[in-house]
């Protein structure tokens, strides 16, 4: 059988298929998949509005009642229990997410939570509400793990960078319903004022767990499984609007199946050993683990899980002015973050990354020297407890420095996490690559969560000096470890990337083995055994479905 490949000159790349191509992420048939991919992208406002909740449920005189003012470890343990969760989780979603597909993974992620959600809402005792909690990070370990994988394998070429970084960056979408619930609730005198914030937690989870199956399967999931014709159908439609005559497609198709084709040479077997058997491989991680640490211990922690204290601190004691800053804060987090999002193909990943750390450590060190003014000022109290002639200038200073700080944080910290990681690494260690990321980012969570409460008890103002020198610790370590991944002239393909980590020559074979099998495409098994030229169109079953119906059925609905 003949494939039906496009044909296109041996020197052909991605950058001169693009070229005078309407791109625009709003038109056609490129709009509709950037519905789809944020259908993916609300999976991280599940993260961002428990942060937020918990910040604002602190402030709440109706939840302080009923489970008793809960203060140091017992209060570590409520913020912690989540983070606990997904650990527990993480270890089994590459498993599932390699094997069920994207789709599966996130279906029942979201539908975990949504028992955890209802339990919480209705908890009745400490215990139930901390067993809760961690039903929800269980379930949220699954889905975090497929759906940026799902997100970045699926999304147009030139828009995968900024969609996948607004992928972490939407954890403020999420921060900002739940700072702006737990606002409009403080006044309410019942137990519904802190029930009403932990219902609306399972909102995004209900949206995906109804629409999931709108959404199509990643397209090297399918070719990784032997679907050549589905995902060859999945990237006619959603990348080339129906055109199976596109040399796009037949571009984007051969680099997946070389790519891959690499990958099993490389590592017969995908496992864990995988992820730091190889010089390439090893490179990746040692940036991996450390950006996932970096994002919970670069002094973030405080404000997002105990604004209220860092507030206290200062002489904001209200509900009212807490949950209110909190709000804004929120705002203007996510307004930073998708402006970083945004910068990615234009400034570069190092350069933002660079800006990132060194504007935070400036703002820090601007926060703990306002901070420590601010104590020494505040040292007489009234019967209230507010503080008598405190320094206000220094205490306006410090709520200065953390807005300033969360814009830096936001550059590269926030939309870089996720999407650096995932298309770095190579797909048949993307999954478990994804899971080592998380599990950090989790335990130094957990560390937070426990630890910041009892150490800002007991240190005060003086925990920032730690922070601020870690922060030039992580400068220095990400000047010497992050590789560009921006081609010099417009995005790279998936798999290109992947390869810059492994050398020149991983580079330059996959790019002339993808060319040769284009140009040439009766050389060589491109398409797998359930491909034909009707197949590419999705105007016809596939010829060989005798061979389909043979295997176990498919899961989801095809595309």
């Amino acid at each position: 059988m003949e494939h039906a490949v496009h044909e296109r000159r041996e020197d052909e790349d991605l950058q001169q298929i693009m070229k005078n191509r309407d791109t625009r992420w709003y038109r056609g048939h490129l709009g509709k998949l950037n519905l789809i991919c944020f259908l993916c992208i609300i999976t991280s406002m599940n993260n961002g509005y428990d942060g937020s909740m918990m910040n604002g449920l602190q402030s709440l005189d109706t939840w302080k009642n009923y489970f008793g003012t809960p203060t140091g470890s017992t209060l570590g343990i409520f913020n912690a229990i989540q983070s606990i969760g997904g650990i527990v989780g993480l270890p089994f979603a590459p498993y599932l997410n390699d094997r069920l597909g994207r789709r599966w993974t996130m279906f029942l992620g979201a539908a975990i939570q949504l028992i955890g959600v209802a339990l919480q809402t209705g908890a009745q005792s400490v215990g139930m509400f901390i067993g809760c909690r961690f039903v929800i990070g269980f379930g949220l370990a699954f889905s975090c793990l497929a759906a940026p994988t799902l997100l970045t394998e699926l999304a147009f070429p030139s828009h995968r960078g900024p969609i996948t970084s607004l992928y972490n960056s939407t954890w403020y979408l999420g921060s900002i319903i739940a700072a702006w619930t737990t606002f409009g609730t403080f006044r309410m005198n019942t137990t519904w004022g802190w029930r009403i914030p932990s219902l609306l937690q399972g909102v995004p989870s209900a949206i995906q767990l109804f629409l999931i199956f709108f959404v199509p399967e990643s397209p090297r999931w399918l070719v990784d499984h032997g679907k050549d014709e589905q995902a060859m159908r999945v990237i006619t439609k959603h990348h080339c609007g129906g055109d199976s005559n596109d040399p796009l497609a037949a571009f984007e198709y051969n680099e997946i199946k070389e790519a891959l084709r690499l990958e099993k040479l490389a590592n017969k077997s995908s496992t864990y050993w995988s992820l730091f058997k190889t010089p390439g491989n090893r490179k990746r991680m040692r940036v991996i683990i450390a950006i996932a640490f970096f994002s919970q211990w670069s002094g973030n922690g405080i404000v997002s899980y105990y604004l209220n204290l860092a507030l206290n601190g200062i002489g904001i004691r209200s509900s009212g002015q807490q949950t209110l800053i909190n709000g804004i804060l929120q705002v203007w987090n996510l307004g930073t973050a998708y402006l970083g999002a945004l910068l990615v193909d234009k400034l570069g990943r190092r350069p933002l990354w660079l800006i990132s750390v060194g504007g935070m450590l400036a703002t820090y060190t601007m926060w703990t020297i306002c901070n420590g003014i601010y104590a020494k000022s505040a040292t007489h109290l009234d019967a209230d407890g507010n503080p008598i002639g405190a320094n206000l200038n220094a205490g306006h200073g410090v709520l200065a420095a953390i807005f300033l700080y969360y814009a830096s944080y936001n550059l590269a910290m926030s939309p870089l996490l996720v999407s650096y990681t995932v298309e770095i690494l190579p797909f048949r260690i993307r999954s478990k690559g994804l899971m080592v990321m998380q599990m950090s980012v989790n335990a130094s969570l957990v560390f937070n969560q426990y630890v910041n409460p009892i150490a800002l008890g007991k240190l005060g103002w003086k925990l920032y000096i730690v922070y601020t020198c870690w922060l030039a610790f992580e400068f220095v370590y990400l000047y010497f470890t992050v590789v560009e991944t921006k081609g010099k002239d417009g995005p790279l393909p998936l798999e290109e990337i992947a390869a810059l980590f492994d050398g020149e020559d991983v580079t330059e074979e996959m790019k002339a083995n993808t060319m040769a099998q284009v140009a040439n495409p009766q050389a060589g098994d491109n398409l797998g055994v359930d491909y034909d030229e009707k197949a590419i169109g999705g105007k016809d079953v596939p010829v060989h479905q005798e061979v389909q119906e043979a295997q176990a059925p498919t899961l989801g609905r095809n595309f």
